[in-house]
């Protein structure tokens, strides 16, 4: 796919959808076996999900920002987070999809070099990518980027313009080729 082709977008807008994924991942989290203590919502596009999860486990919810890239708003967080699990504290974070791996793979290497325990740590996702390079703990769907080039389009951001949205998927046309 050239970088100029408009990629095909595939939107997840319906709630009912949404809310059973939602579930899954809940229902996951409670069978492990390991329960966390906070869950933490990977912004932007964890976010959502990370509400409801931590509403559905009666669990607080932290935030990191890691795709604003303002200082101040995710490594100096993941430090704090890297220092709680040090202490025991459980943490799950939440994203919309494992994708490439890079921001999952980001955050790890953040929170290792801050000191986490990584006993204490766990990632769950709405779409996990099996050939992405990194691997998660938990995920409602499973796909394969090596044969599906779809564009997810989450509810939260389906209010965007379509134009917004094919200018996301074209800046990293190596998910889409």
């Amino acid at each position: 796919m050239s970088q100029t082709a408009e990629p095909e977008l595939h939107y997840l807008e319906y709630y009912e959808d949404f809310l059973a994924k939602v579930r899954i991942l809940s229902r996951k989290v409670r069978e492990s076996g390991w329960m966390p203590d906070f869950v933490i919502g990977v912004g932007r596009g964890g976010l959502v999900p990370a509400v409801y999860i931590s509403h559905q486990l009666e669990l607080p919810m932290l935030s990191i920002d890691h795709s604003s890239k303002v200082p101040g708003f995710a490594d100096e967080l993941l430090a704090k987070v890297a220092g709680m699990t040090a202490e025991g504290k459980r943490m799950l974070f939440v994203d919309d999809i494992n994708d490439s791996g890079g921001t999952i793979d980001y955050i790890r290497g953040q929170l290792a070099e801050s000191g986490c325990d990584s006993t204490n740590l766990r990632f769950a996702v709405v779409i996990n990518n099996q050939s992405s390079k990194v691997e998660v703990d938990l995920w409602a769907d499973m796909i394969d980027r090596t044969k599906d080039k779809r564009w997810f389009v989450f509810p939260w951001e389906s209010v965007g313009t379509k134009d917004s949205i094919v200018e996301e998927a074209l800046s990293v046309p190596e998910r889409l080729s």
